[in-house]
């Protein structure tokens, strides 16, 4: 008997090569809407479909820093800002990102020591409203 589930199983299987991947993600709530929204928003079906495509995007975009290229948003008045991502900033050649050294005091470590060490505080209105999009 244990043949044959065995044979079955391998039956079912495709070739080797071109067994498709599960993928699984463990997103907090914000994140999980943001998907959503932007699943309905491009008009997509599936989680497959979404992550196909992001990760198209993400492949292109670690293709051009590679190449030293940098990735701007340009606007109809020309106004033009950076992506920058340290994640894609890591592949880009000669890789140098700005250095920034602060001098805290011992007051400044104390403060953000105590800050720190508490509850965060409940998120504003307009940041609520920027993660409802």
């Amino acid at each position: 008997m244990t043949l044959k589930t065995r044979q079955a199983r391998k039956a079912t299987l495709p070739p080797r090569g071109r067994r498709k991947s599960k993928f699984q993600a463990d997103l907090a709530p914000a994140e999980d809407q943001m998907v959503r929204g932007l699943k309905q928003e491009l008009q997509l079906n599936s989680n497959t479909d979404f992550l196909s495509d992001a990760l198209a995007l993400f492949r292109w975009a670690v293709g051009e820093r590679k190449r030293g290229h940098r990735i701007f948003s340009e606007a109809e008045t020309g106004e033009r800002k950076e992506l920058v991502l340290p994640r894609l900033e890591r592949v880009a050649p000669g890789l140098a990102l700005p250095r920034v050294e602060i001098t805290w005091t011992p007051r400044e470590l104390e403060r953000l020591a105590d800050l720190s060490s508490k509850e965060p505080s409940p998120p504003t209105e307009t940041l609520l409203r920027a993660m409802r999009g």
